[in-house]
């Protein structure tokens, strides 16, 4: 896990240094540079690295393999050693034991076609000196970053935009990116706050030849669209094997060369996690989760009553606001974009505690995109019980329930006014034209929504693919990433491996969703190894008590960061609905605090990088 950048623009080596040491949390171990001259101009190299496979300095970043290829990489490929064994079967020498030399020998190998075989999350450049070009991939589900900006000029990528930015008098803000975070929380991809700088989608590798200047992405992964291979055995069959590959999974994320634990929320994904990486250790397993003293946010006895099962060495950490109020004040030079999940400081809590006992944790992200976990997919057959009254009737009906300002009443209005159940679950997840919100471009015109709206699946293996392809990329895998680099730690999560996402969706639905079980399959093979006792409670979010928070101890940061004249400095929102919402808050007569939370950032983001840079 690690930092990279990379150019063929002339900046100096101190300012590359410069850009580096911006985000050397990422990577706190050695900072690289390295640079290279070719027939057509120079190329630099950057790497921050965090050492968690072969310590030792001969792995250090940029990497050479025979002079032939220079590589940067961030990330893991967790089955290097399989690939290694067949590369040197084939006569190719190693003088590490790092994943970094496999993928520069596969590549040598296998050329462009090497990302395919690798099972991990990465982003990587290799500078291939014999064709002159650049040829780079980011992992099938996204979970590592990749950024760059083409120009006439030339070329350059970062992990993280706010490299990027530094020395580069080119960038103009987007107005479209602002109106797409106001709705989704944070910006899709490939856009980025910035017009000119793009995100390189997941599952995609690229090409870019040095002489011509030419760039060419393509993908060369999706899940299943619109058709899955379906699975043909038995549900205890099925059962049997999932447990199997998640096991496999598990082991290979356990591979380190530094202290490893694993996030333990006391739920369902992190307690199978937990314990399938407490069977497959050879000694106790380190855990972690946070405690919140406000009431409805401590869940900690749920973690320590797994912990005291599987017999873990479990921590919990403790919160109050004083740290959560640190967190804020610093939380746009860490996170360099707009981003609006409140989940994101507790998740920033979790490492920068857990990061004193170890430098990898396993996490039980990406469960409920895959295997229909949410609460919105249960949502989904109340639903279908409104769509039996007529849209003539429905209509109307509607129209009444919107003008009701219990926000309850709202959504069901939302239901009633759309003609059919894909609408219906976009809803659930981004509702257009909210009173706070100047008039926007249509909400719903983004690519990803293919993934719902096709009738080769039911709708809720649809839903679960669009969330795939939006949720667990523009917010799960954005949070999980920046949250725990900004400590140095770097989260795996076994549930992301991609032949465990596969087989999810070959899985019928019914093996993984009935009415009143999520996650059927997942919580039967838990239930092997922790008592279903523990889990009979409803489902719960990884949350922190913002809304207590801002109605008490953060309340004067939201009067005086979100006055009336700092709201008329945001683009995209009407100011004196946005002060009426805040001033229903403060009396507890609404709670309107994932409002507040949003324009906070968004507030404390245009202050930070807005001043001199023009909005397009």
């Amino acid at each position: 896990m690690c930092g990279i950048y990379g150019t063929t623009l002339p900046y100096t080596k101190e300012q590359i240094q410069q850009k580096l040491q911006r985000t050397q949390f990422r990577g706190p171990d050695q900072m690289g540079v390295q640079s290279f001259d070719s027939q057509n101009g120079g190329i630099h190299f950057g790497h921050n690295r965090l050492s968690i496979i072969d310590l030792d300095a001969r792995s250090n970043q940029p990497f050479s393999y025979e002079e032939q290829v220079h590589l940067v990489f961030n990330g893991e490929i967790y089955n290097f050693k399989e690939i290694r064994a067949i590369l040197s079967n084939k006569g190719y020498a190693f003088r590490t034991t790092s994943d970094t030399e496999v993928i520069a020998a596969a590549y040598l190998e296998y050329g462009q076609d090497c990302v395919r075989l690798f099972n991990g999350m990465f982003a990587f450049v290799i500078y291939d000196v014999k064709k002159q070009l650049l040829f780079g991939a980011k992992d099938r589900l996204g979970q590592k970053p990749f950024y760059y900006q083409l120009s006439p000029q030339g070329f350059e990528f970062a992990s993280q935009i706010s490299s990027i930015q530094l020395f580069n008098e080119q960038l103009s803000i987007s107005q479209e990116a602002i109106e797409q975070y106001l709705g989704w929380n944070s910006v899709p991809l490939p856009n980025s706050i910035f017009n000119e700088v793009k995100k390189l989608e997941d599952g995609h590798a690229f090409t870019y030849t040095l002489g011509s200047k030419s760039f060419k992405s393509w993908a060369y992964w999706d899940i299943a669209y619109p058709t899955a291979p379906q699975y043909s055995g038995t549900y205890e069959q099925a059962t049997k094997d999932l447990e199997n590959l998640l096991t496999d999974a598990v082991l290979h994320r356990m591979i380190a060369d530094v202290p490893l634990g694993v996030f333990l929320s006391g739920g369902v994904d992190s307690s199978l996690i937990a314990a399938l990486a407490s069977k497959g250790a050879d000694k106790r397993v380190k855990t972690f989760s946070v405690k919140f003293n406000e009431d409805g946010f401590d869940e900690s006895q749920y973690a320590q009553k797994v912990a005291n099962h599987l017999g873990t060495d479990h921590h919990v950490i403790e919160c109050d606001y004083r740290e959560g109020l640190s967190l804020i004040e610093n939380f746009s030079y860490y996170y360099d974009e707009p981003f609006a999940d409140a989940s994101a400081i507790p998740s920033m809590l979790l490492a920068k505690h857990t990061k004193k006992e170890v430098t990898v944790a396993l996490s039980g992200d990406g469960a409920d995109e895959a295997f229909l976990g949410y609460h919105r997919y249960s949502r989904i057959d109340k639903m279908k019980s409104y769509f039996k009254i007529p849209y003539i009737f429905r209509k109307p009906i509607s129209e009444l329930l919107k003008l009701s300002p219990n926000s309850r009443h709202k959504a069901i209005g939302e239901v009633f006014s759309s003609k059919n159940e894909n609408f219906v679950y976009l809803t659930s997840l981004f509702r257009p034209n909210e009173i706070w919100l100047e008039e926007q471009k249509d909400p719903y015109n983004f690519k990803e929504l293919r993934y719902l709206m096709h009738n080769k699946k039911d709708i809720y293996e649809r839903a679960g693919d669009l969330d795939l392809k939006t949720y667990l990329s523009w917010d799960i895998n954005t949070k999980v990433d920046r949250a725990t680099m900004a400590y140095s730690l770097e989260a795996r999560s076994p549930f992301l491996d991609y032949r465990v996402v596969e087989m999810a969706q070959s899985l019928p639905t019914e093996f993984k969703y009935q009415p009143g079980k999520q996650k059927r399959i997942l919580k039967d093979i838990l239930y092997k190894h922790v008592p279903q006792a523990y889990f009979d409670r409803p489902k719960s979010g990884f949350g922190m008590p913002l809304e207590v928070w801002f109605r008490k101890d953060l309340k004067d940061l939201v009067l005086t960061e979100l006055s009336i004249q700092n709201l008329n400095e945001i683009p995209g929102i009407r100011p004196k609905v946005v002060s009426k919402l805040i001033q229903e808050h403060m009396e507890c007569k609404w709670n309107h605090y994932t409002v507040i939370w949003k324009l906070l950032v968004l507030r404390q983001w245009l202050t930070n990088n807005g001043k001199s840079i023009s909005i397009s």
